[in-house]
Formats: C-alpha cells, sequence, structure tokens
C-alpha cells in the first residue's frame, strides 16, 4: 500500500503530469482510451456475426476476435480499477452539486457493468462447452458445468448489459461533449489534453 501511494506522489510530480494539471494522468488516459476502444470494437463484432449464418466460419472467426479481446479487455479492467484507486491522478468532481454527483455515479456504474459483462462473458463461453481462446495462443477451460438454461441465461444477459453498457457510454460521451461545446469547460480536456492546450491558445 505504501508503495502504491508513493507511486501516486510520484505521479503527479513526473511525466505523468505536472502536479497542478488539469488533466488526468497518462496511464489513466491511456487505460480510458483503450477500454473505450475495446468496449465499441467487441460490441460491433457481436453485431457483426448476428447477420452471419449461424456455424459458419466467418461467423465463428468473429467470435473467436471477440473472445481474444475480451481476455485484452479483462486484463486492462483488472489495471485499470487499482491505478485508478490507489495511483492514477485524482481530479475534483467537473460539476458542482448533484450534476456532479450523477458524473461520478455512471462512472462507477460503468465499472461495475464492465465487471459483470466479462465474468458474464466467462460464463457464456464455458456454458457453450468452449474455452476461453487467447489469439490461439492459450487457452482457459471450464473449471463448471453448466445446463442449457444457464446458457440461454448467461446469452441473455451478456447481451442485454452490452447494449446497456453502449448506451451508458454514449450518454457519458454525450455529456463531455455538452460540457466542451455548451459550457465550454474543461471537462473532456481532463481526457483530452490537447484540447485544454489548444483552449489555453485561444
Amino acid at each position: 500500500m505504501k508503495d502504491l501511494l508513493k507511486l501516486q506522489n510520484q505521479s503527479q510530480a513526473n511525466d505523468f503530469g505536472t502536479a497542478n494539471s488539469d488533466t488526468y494522468d497518462r496511464v489513466s488516459i491511456s487505460l480510458h482510451w483503450i477500454t473505450a476502444i475495446l468496449v465499441v470494437g467487441l460490441y460491433l463484432l457481436a453485431e457483426i456475426w448476428g447477420f452471419l449464418e449461424k456455424g459458419t466460419p466467418p461467423r465463428h472467426a468473429l467470435q473467436a476476435l471477440h473472445v481474444s479481446l475480451g481476455l485484452v479487455l479483462t486484463v486492462v479492467i483488472a489495471l485499470r480499477i487499482p491505478w485508478r484507486a490507489f495511483a492514477g491522478r485524482r481530479l475534483p468532481q467537473a460539476t458542482p452539486g448533484l450534476l456532479g454527483y450523477a458524473g461520478t455515479a455512471v462512472h462507477y456504474l460503468l465499472y461495475v457493468l464492465l465487471i459483470i459483462q466479462i465474468v458474464l462473458g466467462f460464463l457464456f463461453r464455458w456454458a457453450q462447452d468452449e474455452s476461453l481462446s487467447f489469439f490461439g495462443l492459450f487457452t482457459i477451460p471450464s473449471p463448471f458445468v453448466f445446463s442449457t438454461e444457464q446458457r440461454h441465461n448467461f446469452g441473455e444477459l451478456h447481451e442485454t448489459i452490452g447494449t446497456l453498457i453502449i448506451i451508458i457510454a454514449a450518454g457519458h460521451m454525450a455529456a463531455a461533449l455538452f460540457h466542451y461545446y455548451v459550457f465550454h469547460d474543461s471537462v473532456l480536456g481532463r481526457m483530452i489534453p490537447r484540447l485544454n492546450r489548444l483552449n489555453r491558445k485561444v
């Protein structure tokens, strides 16, 4: 714990950014955008293979890619949560009052949904009598035996929560754009530091 707190202090004074910076540190920003890209990519893959006939090689290939990227997302989230909690730069609420608390609640809700979604992805794949394969390099076999009903439930929940994450994330992005174009504040610049630098030049 002491090492993590020490790392947090160092991150506010070294190449992650200046102590008075109004942006998140580089690691937090990188993990944020990697998460966003993976979430959107995983959702699009599932939507695309929905148009393909079941049992065809292209559909299986997209599903295999989905599983591999899902494992990447698992690692990213496993790194992002402790980094945010112990080592990343902490910034004050972007908006005072209830709106600020609502924004914070949305952040935590997304974290919870992502964790649930990852667990459901593991369970659904295993319930299909399939191992989790990472680009064919290694596999993670199922430690459990599931019924057909459980497989159906896992699949339904995985699809529903995936859609919910996309809807909430889209609202989150819309709110950030609203802040930038209507309020003209630095909320979006917290994750895109270049915007803050451009605004200072104007």
